[in-house]
């Protein structure tokens, strides 16, 4: 008698399930964040007066924010004029990445927003996606809702997770 050759090649489901994943992780700008805090250029921590701010502008060194992302606050309790914030962009605007007014998390949401919108969403008409859930970079949750809108309209499903282990969101009847 001769043997059988009854070994079957071990399938690899996951890859043959035609699922995309994406990795918000790829859409994070890796230039530096800071915050950029206008408090200590105000008299008493109080009051912004323009002629000392005007010269702290004027004088100081904008080129260190180089392709950083910078998110500009006052933590200061005090009432600053919204020109201030004007000005102070008008000089980063030459050498930061991106600068917002606010804090660190919004800086975080518009980041992952304007990377999110360079998706081009009929790349995935009735596609199986899946968005990966863990990583070594902390994703704000609003990059999450902001890609199911983006892809919502599009795909056939949506998962969350990794392929061997995901959650359900959406799935076009």
């Amino acid at each position: 008698m001769e043997p059988t050759n009854d070994i079957k090649p071990i399938e690899n489901k996951i890859a043959e399930s035609g699922l995309i994943t994406i990795d918000l992780e790829e859409f994070y700008h890796q230039g530096e964040r800071v915050l950029f805090d206008i408090k200590d250029q105000l008299f008493r921590e109080m009051i912004l007066r323009e002629k000392d701010f005007r010269e702290f502008v004027k004088t100081h060194n904008w080129s260190q924010y180089q392709n950083k992302n910078i998110a500009f606050t006052c933590s200061a309790d005090a009432i600053i004029p919204t020109w201030a914030y004007m000005l102070l962009a008008v000089s980063i605007e030459p050498f930061a990445h991106r600068y917002i007014f606010g804090d660190m998390q919004t800086l975080e949401t518009v980041l992952f927003t304007e990377a999110i919108k360079k998706i081009n969403a009929h790349d995935f008409k009735d596609v199986r996606v899946i968005i990966k859930g863990c990583g070594a970079i902390p994703i704000p949750v609003s990059a999450y809702v902001e890609i199911t809108h983006k892809l919502l309209p599009q795909v056939k499903s949506l998962m969350f997770g990794e392929a061997c282990s995901n959650v359900p969101i959406f799935k076009r009847k």
